[in-house]
């Protein structure tokens, strides 16, 4: 049997546009004399459709579309295993149908429904009671939705009930880690059936979750036949043959040798090596896909010479191009000549378009529109007698006042462009408030939101020493070494740094990492060596900055615990650290 797998970039709700590429898929595998086709989960519909669940007018079009298209392959072509959302007598449910000689030939339903991190499966589908192999063409296929796989009763069930092989179609979001997870459990469910398994996963950005792809099929042996590649829509096809006394293919936790089927083995697409380089790769195809998927025709950020908008720069041009990103440098007087400097030279580098439009004119406004309120700015008599000051004495008001007058230039040129406002400000500063609402914060989408700052040193350092795999910026050195040598600040006022208010970068980050993602108590913390007060404090900020994570824009998912669905914590409570 030739199987074709299918690791496809659908759009949530695109019912038409995601059953025009799935007959291209399938009239590929019928040229290449393929007998099936394997989507991945809920590929007609797009995952995850939330609380498009929830409208009926949506489920019934899914099902007439899933019709009119077997009602289509009526041929000799191959059949397809087809992932969309199923209702049956008032319950929906996460679905695969097995497609074949025009018409539905069976329906099998998820088992497991996830309900942690991003997940509310149970929210909006009914699990599917245990099920038994689909029969195609004399085969028994144990078909399986993503987080089936994830325990060993679904496999040990279909194992049981006769299936030839594996089959499980997945919508499985990237995170650190996430693939060798992935790969443990199905390397578990191998071992204790003895069967092959093929595991097809869906690629592309959706919201803030990005999926990598990174198909693949685990023999009998354990050892992968097939890798698909990461991060990137493709079609490949696998050989299924029966392993007939074949001690090449002998399960080593089994007596017997393997008379089951296996997939003859091909050249594997490797994997990278390098954590950052999947990490860059998910955050420049999380940003490209909203941009398109949405509409955009292209991005708008300002550029204010330091780390962060220089990162989120270079992955808005190797996610877009240089023709979709147009920047903007908003000095004021604390701006540094170094900062407009290396900002110019980024820009240049990149290719891109930058456009300085000083905050100055504006700020002297909005002096003369609060000074009666906030009392009169300090400064010499004839400055005074020509012009207000800059009113330092205001505090964080006015350092907020200049980020919130950059904020509303730029979702002005953003709304007149029709462009998206990307935001610049990463995890470390949203986490303990480090950012302003309506500033700095302002915007329709965070690259950066699921990276801590020392982190964007590291992937912004890696990106001067590598080229990325399908990027479209330039090769070679973009970010200025300037930017990477220099003191985080925000520059709102003088002699002003990012040290002044926050600990350390490197003590931030070994903080919030444990507290953000593994809840660790105090004493856990102040056991990897920091200091008790320093570790309250941190908690403090955290917890104080719930209000602003509420209004942030999204942003790509990249750890275990984003901000957002995966960490949800009150804005109101009296919880001390303990």
């Amino acid at each position: 049997m030739r199987v074709a797998i299918a690791q496809d970039n659908p759009v949530v709700g695109d019912l038409a546009g995601n059953a025009a590429r799935l007959r291209e898929h399938r009239a590929l595998a019928a040229q290449q004399g393929c007998d099936l086709l394997i989507t991945s989960e809920l590929a007609l519909s797009g995952y995850p459709i939330e609380d498009l669940a929830y409208h009926r007018g949506f489920i019934h079009a899914a099902r007439r579309t899933a019709q009119d298209l077997a009602a289509e392959w009526t041929d000799e072509g191959p059949g397809v295993l087809l992932g969309l959302p199923w209702l049956d007598q008032d319950s929906l449910y996460n679905a695969a149908l097995l497609i074949d000689g025009g018409e539905i030939l069976a329906v099998t339903r998820k088992v497991r429904l996830p309900n942690a991190e991003v997940f509310d499966e149970k929210r909006t589908f009914t699990a599917g009671a245990l099920p038994g192999p689909l029969r195609f063409r004399e085969h028994n296929l144990g078909v399986m939705i993503c987080e089936d796989m994830w325990d060993e009763e679904v496999a040990e069930c279909l194992q049981e009930s006769g299936a030839d092989l594996l089959i499980v179609l997945n919508a499985s979001p990237f995170a650190r880690n996430k693939y060798d997870q992935r790969l443990q459990h199905a390397l578990a469910r191998v071992t204790e059936t003895g069967l092959t398994l093929i595991y097809s996963n869906q690629v592309g950005g959706q919201d803030e979750l990005v999926f990598d792809g990174a198909s693949f099929v685990l023999n009998p042996d354990r050892a992968l036949a097939l890798q698909l590649p990461e991060f990137t829509p493709a079609l490949a096809v696998c050989e299924i043959q029966r392993a007939a006394q074949n001690r090449l293919h002998q399960n080593p936790l089994h007596q017997d040798p393997l008379q089951g089927w296996v997939c003859r083995p091909q050249s594997l697409t490797p994997r990278a090596q390098d954590d950052l380089a999947r990490t860059y790769r998910a955050v420049s195809l999380g940003l490209g896909d909203y941009v398109r998927k949405n509409g955009f025709g292209g991005v708008v950020l300002g550029l204010s010479g330091g780390i962060d908008s220089a990162l989120t720069a270079t992955l808005a041009v190797d996610a877009l191009g240089a023709g979709r990103v147009r920047a903007f440098m908003m000095p004021s007087p604390y701006t540094s000549d170094q900062s407009c400097a290396d900002a110019a030279m980024l820009a240049e580098t990149l290719g891109i378009n930058l456009a300085t439009i000083p905050i100055d004119p504006g700020a002297r406004g909005l002096i003369e529109m609060i000074e009666p309120m906030l009392g009169r700015p300090k400064g010499n008599n004839a400055q005074e007698a020509t012009t207000p000051s800059w009113p330092e004495n205001w505090g964080v008001t006015w350092e907020n006042i200049q980020a919130r007058l950059r904020g509303i230039t730029l979702m002005a040129v953003a709304n007149a462009l029709g462009d998206l406002l990307l935001t610049t400000g990463n995890k470390s500063e949203l986490a303990v408030g480090y950012a302003t609402l309506y500033g700095d914060m302002a915007g329709g989408f965070a690259p950066l939101k699921d990276l801590y700052k020392t982190r964007v040193f590291d992937l912004a350092r890696w990106r001067n020493a590598h080229y990325p795999d399908g990027a479209l910026g330039p090769d070679g050195t973009v970010i200025p070494p300037s930017i990477l040598a220099r003191s985080p600040s925000a520059e709102l006022r003088a002699n002003q740094k990012d040290s002044d208010s926050l600990p350390d970068y490197e003590d931030l980050d070994g903080i919030l990492i444990p507290m953000l993602e593994l809840d660790e108590t105090l004493a856990q913390m102040t056991a990897r060596g920091f200091e008790h007060d320093l570790v309250r404090r941190v908690w403090q900020m955290v917890c104080r900055a719930e209000h602003k994570r509420r209004q942030a824009p999204p942003g790509v998912k990249l750890t275990a615990r984003s901000f957002g669905k995966d960490r949800r914590y009150p804005i109101t409570h009296r919880f001390e650290l303990t």
